[in-house]
């Protein structure tokens, strides 16, 4: 199996146009280290920038990452404080780096709750790579699956959508990722096998990879693993093949 450093042929393999992330283990790594948690999500945050560039290196056109959900606000607020500032430095360290490398950000979720220059920051971090097009990034923060499709209920009754007129793409049109593909791809890290309120409408025939390696851990190798994997995988879509 390849390492993180060489290079790697993939002229023989379907690259998956959208893979999402839940980006799970953080804590655990930590633990397994004798460190605090947040030592952990600080590692998971600096991993970040080796998947970004293997995504770009493998020809992903779309990550997605889990960043923070709805139902984090529920942890620790030392644990949440903290989360808060990961992200935050990580938009001021990373974001012209990013947008040299051509990536373009966006924001799923609701600023609800969070602080003003946080906001102001991701704000100015999308409009600043809008017209970026190696890379499209999208960043769930403070997002949920439930919260997304009551979001896009609430904004169809508001604009009177008739009831008949409803379709899959029209709902579609009102998620927070209306315009993208469905994701092809959603890889889990740390082991777990749920999918824990991450995309549930996008991601119904997503090709779902769990993997027991934590996210600080997951690198160039560990992608380059998965894209083995969904290449052997066959998507059916609920059809069925000739030879089945």
């Amino acid at each position: 199996m390849p390492n993180n450093t060489q290079p790697l042929n993939l002229a023989s393999y379907r690259i998956p146009q959208h893979v999402a992330v839940i980006m799970d283990g953080n804590g655990r790594w930590a633990k397994k280290r004798g460190l605090p948690r947040h030592a952990g999500h600080r590692a998971g945050a600096e991993n970040l920038r080796r998947i970004i560039n293997a995504s770009v290196e493998f020809g992903i056109e779309i990550l997605t990452i889990y960043a923070f959900s709805t139902e984090n606000w529920g942890r620790p607020e030392r644990e949440v404080r903290a989360l808060m500032k990961i992200i935050a430095r990580v938009l001021d360290q990373e974001l012209h780096e990013l947008h040299a490398q051509g990536v373009c950000l966006h924001h799923l979720g609701d600023m609800t709750g969070v602080e003003q220059d946080l906001q102001d920051k991701v704000h100015n971090a999308l409009e600043l790579t809008k017209n970026n097009n190696r890379l499209i990034l999208n960043v769930a923060f403070n997002y949920g699956g439930r919260a997304e499709i009551l979001h896009a209920v609430r904004q169809m009754l508001a604009d009177a959508i008739a009831p008949e007129s409803l379709t899959e793409s029209l709902f579609s049109s009102y998620l927070f990722t209306k315009g993208l593909p469905d994701p092809d791809l959603v890889i889990r890290t740390s082991g777990e096998l749920r999918i824990s309120n991450f995309l549930i409408w996008q991601a119904a025939y997503s090709e779902f990879y769990p993997t027991p390696v934590y996210w600080p851990e997951f690198g160039r190798k560990e992608l380059y693993e998965a894209i083995v994997a969904f290449n052997q995988r066959e998507r059916r879509f609920g059809l069925v093949t000739e030879a089945s």
